[in-house]
């Protein structure tokens, strides 16, 4: 933009209150002051809900004119004021956990889905990290975002005639997104250098404001750049393996030294999966500058303080980079700067010598906690890691849960929203959340069945109007578009699907007998429609085909009025989607959903949901709340499973889902699905929502993490030194430890368990002596020396005769107080 129109726009009376709504992603969930944006520009609001694009698509006079309202002034002042009252309103976090050590928590992560208005998201994991920041503002909990801008993003999608995903890059203008440049006090734009092989990157940082928290995003398109640098950020999840080495460089290592920057020191570093896991070398390095210790020392102070959040499900789903990749861009700083041999910065990354760099045994080893994203994802993340612990049960695996949740104010209708505030009020997101089930009970059918008529009715205009814009888009011919206009039904069952089309998450299920299918579509007294979007990975032709297989079902002149499939899924046609379907369908193979959020986002809205066993449906299902597949078992890519849970598929349909759907009372008001509905909504809406997950994060992870790490890095790492002083003594000494006599003595009610230890050099308090079976371990105590034997220790425990003596095995394992185990030593001796 024209530096002199922008320094006209400024002296506009009004215009930087605009300004100040505009560019506070605050209103991706309070939709208070969208009725200014719709009236400053109806159609590029309808286009792009970005109301900051809208303020700087518009002309001076226009703004000028409008702001000279009174009554568009008066209504523009009165939302900032609520705006102001809202963000310096006491939260949650300060009544609750004002005196904790935490002030601050960095949370990382290479996508944020925040608003369509900046679109450098993908899907999943960008859901839940915008989501989390959102509620983080909701709540107060005092977390600041890092991530990338990228001048592209995902790709957008477009569907040609013959029925073929293609993929389009436009450009992302910064003038144009709600962000914002980071300028120093004397204006200069702060600028992160990085020394890369051959040139130095410079990276510019830009500032988006989320309601309370802020998000900070690099970007590599620096005119000082190399050219060949200055795509880094170009494309999210694009390029090749060095591409993506580089952004994970760019929102690691440069991320955590723009922190530094800015003085910012958080005690807490949350890694959304394994992309940032460099950040915990660049933490680990900063607290070697301040206080002169080595970066073993560095690595324990700081380490206890990171989290890491995995969202994968199979062992291929990690980052993995060849040695001779990462030696390219980070050996001279594990020699420089780290002052450690590359070769102890690769084992970081390595189970074997020789092996790729993974980027998640990176975080794992960088890290004081681990968690899945659910908990069934928890087990099988805790097979997936129980190679880095070995000889370890794979119950001890140190990988924990906390389900995730979607931000409710974002995915919830302006009528759904009316309801819950009518029956739980206005601030029912910004607090504890246990209290609204049994508010949301007391809620009448005849509302929640008016709710679901209304919004069903918004999702088909909505559907008909986008789908008549793609048509058109594609060459159709008038008389089709116009036809189009007529799709759907507002009174018929509305299935949904809209997930990422990829061979695990069996998107043509439903396609398995079409003949089958159809007949459930095209039933004149209870017809069914669904509604699917969904994008394929440019690189992955097996999604591209079935993208395809589901336009040649769509293509059949008889189904075409009952299947609609929107192109270019975005976050506006997903909210349109899960405020309107009545019925959410998820169909992945167990166990490779980690969580999912898509279905949570239907709850709020009165939608149910019919769903795998897997990721959070597998810990949310009951039969009053819903439907579901499966088994709670895994059967891999069995084409015979496949069919035999098809078939279940529409039997469900067929034999619960439509007849309770269309089984009405005299005023046509299906009870029995209502009655679903209102235990979904009740009892899965607020656990599955990110107050509750942003909650949990807070108090099980944040506030122990802060504390440790102020004991650990204080002193100047006094404690961190004795950690590494103990862990080498572990190591040193450990294939020397052994096992002398067990004696087992049964009484009437007490097994009596004594056993001889020999510790070498080791001293008694560096580990610890336990019993251990498959349901529970007790720790050994501790009696004295064996007789003249000054290695050698004596164990005793007592364990009820109710349980067999030979279930249990000694075991010795390390011990320090306040250190993770087996995350940070990762020992273990058994009795054989």
């Amino acid at each position: 933009m024209d530096p002199h129109d922008i320094c006209q726009r400024a002296a506009i009376d009004g215009y930087d209150l605009l300004e100040d709504l505009a560019l506070d992603m605050r209103s991706a969930w309070n939709h208070s002051a969208d009725a200014i944006w719709e009236e400053i520009d109806p159609e590029l609001w309808e286009l792009t809900h970005n109301p900051w694009a809208v303020l700087q698509s518009t002309s001076r006079y226009t703004l000028g004119r409008l702001l000279a309202d009174q009554q568009f002034r008066g209504l523009v002042d009165k939302l900032v004021k609520a705006k102001r009252d809202a963000l310096s309103a006491p939260t949650w976090f300060q009544e609750n956990h004002s005196k904790s050590p935490l002030t601050c928590a960095a949370y990382f992560s290479m996508e944020f889905m925040l608003s369509e208005a900046l679109p450098i998201y993908s899907g999943g994991l960008g859901n839940v990290a915008g989501d989390q920041l959102k509620a983080a503002s909701d709540l107060g909990v005092p977390v600041i975002g890092i991530g990338l801008l990228y001048s592209q993003g995902y790709f957008r999608q477009f569907i040609d005639k013959n029925g073929e995903q293609q993929e389009l890059y436009p450009y992302n203008d910064p003038g144009q997104l709600p962000v914002k440049p980071l300028r120093m006090a004397n204006g200069e734009w702060l600028r992160v250098k990085f020394d890369f092989p051959g040139w130095p990157l410079w990276l510019r940082v830009w500032e988006v404001k989320v309601g309370r928290r802020t998000l900070y995003l690099l970007d590599s398109n620096d005119i000082a750049n190399f050219p060949g640098h200055r795509g880094i950020t170009s494309e999210l999840y694009g390029g090749n393996t060095e591409l993506r080495l580089k952004q994970e460089l760019v929102l690691g290592i440069g991320g955590w030294r723009l922190l530094d920057m800015l003085g910012i020191q958080p005690e807490i570093c949350h890694l959304n999966e394994g992309h940032a896991a460099l950040a915990v070398l660049e933490r680990a390095l900063c607290y070697m500058q301040k206080t002169k210790q080595p970066f073993e020392v560095a690595l324990a102070a700081t380490r206890i303080g990171n989290l890491f959040t995995t969202h994968t499900a199979v062992s291929a789903g990690f980052d993995r980079f060849p040695p001779d990749l990462v030696a390219k861009y980070l050996e001279r700083y594990a020699q420089k700067k780290l002052g450690i041999p590359f070769e102890r910065l690769l084992s970081l990354g390595q189970l074997n010598p020789n092996d790729d760099f993974n980027m998640a045994y990176l975080a794992i080893r960088g890290s004081g906690a681990v968690n899945g994203v659910s908990l069934l994802h928890g087990e099988v993340s805790r097979h997936l890691f129980k190679d880095l612990f070995p000889r370890w049960p794979e119950q001890e695996i140190p990988v924990g849960s906390v389900t995730n949740g979607v931000h409710v104010p974002t995915w919830d209708s302006s009528i759904s929203d009316d309801l819950w505030t009518e029956a739980c009020g206005k601030e029912r997101w910004h607090g504890k959340t246990e209290e609204l089930e049994e508010k949301i009970m007391l809620v009448p059918e005849t509302k929640i069945w008016e709710m679901r008529t209304v919004s069903r009715g918004l999702l088909i205009d909505h559907t008909r109007s986008r789908l008549a814009r793609q048509l058109g888009g594609r060459g159709a011919s008038d008389e089709e578009i116009e036809k189009a206009k007529s799709f759907l039904n507002p009174d018929a069952l509305t299935l949904g699907f809209a997930r990422r089309f990829a061979a695990y998450k069996r998107p043509t299920l439903l396609l398995s007998d079409e003949d089958r299918f159809l007949r459930i579509l095209t039933n004149r007294d209870r017809p069914v429609q669904l509604i699917i979007a969904g994008k394929a990975h440019p690189a992955d032709a097996g999604g591209h085909a079935l993208i395809k297989r589901w336009m040649d079902f769509i293509s059949r002149p008889e189904v075409r009025p009952h299947v609609v499939f929107l192109s270019d899924d975005d976050m506006i046609l997903t909210e349109h989607l899960v405020q309107g379907v009545d019925l959410w369908i998820n169909t992945p193979r167990r166990p490779w959903e980690a969580s999912g959020t898509s279905g949570m986002k239907v709850l709020v809205n009165g939608g149910l949901n019919l769903s795998e066993l897997d990721g959070w449906w597998a810990e949310a299902y009951s039969p009053e709340v819903g439907w579901a597949l499966g088994d709670r078992q895994e059967h891999g890519e069995d084409p015979d499973w496949d069919k035999a849970e098809a078939n279940t598929l529409y039997d469900l349909l067929e034999m619960e889902v439509i007849p309770e759907f269309y089984t009405r009372d005299d005023k046509q008001v299906p009870l029995a699905w209502l009655k679903r509905i209102r235990e979904s909504m009740a009892r899965l809406t607020p656990h599955f929502s990110s107050n509750r997950t942003v909650r949990e994060y807070t108090e099980k992870f944040y506030l122990p993490a802060a504390e440790s790490y102020r004991k650990r890095a204080e002193n100047n790492g006094a404690l961190a030194k004795r950690i590494v002083d103990w862990q080498f003594a572990i190591e040193q000494n450990w294939g020397k430890l052994g096992f002398g006599e067990l004696k087992i003595e049964t009484g009437k009610d007490l097994h009596r368990f004594e056993l001889q230890v020999y510790l070498n050099n080791l001293d008694r308090q560096a580990v610890k002596v336990e019993l251990y079976s498959a349901t529970t371990k007790n720790e050994m105590e501790y009696q004295g020396q064996i007789p003249n034997t000054p290695n050698g220790h004596i164990y005793r425990a007592e364990i009820p005769a109710a349980n067999q003596a030979s279930s249990f095995t000694p075991r010795i394992i390390p011990n320090f107080p306040g250190v993770a185990i087996p995350l940070e030593a990762n020992q273990i001796l058994w009795q054989r």
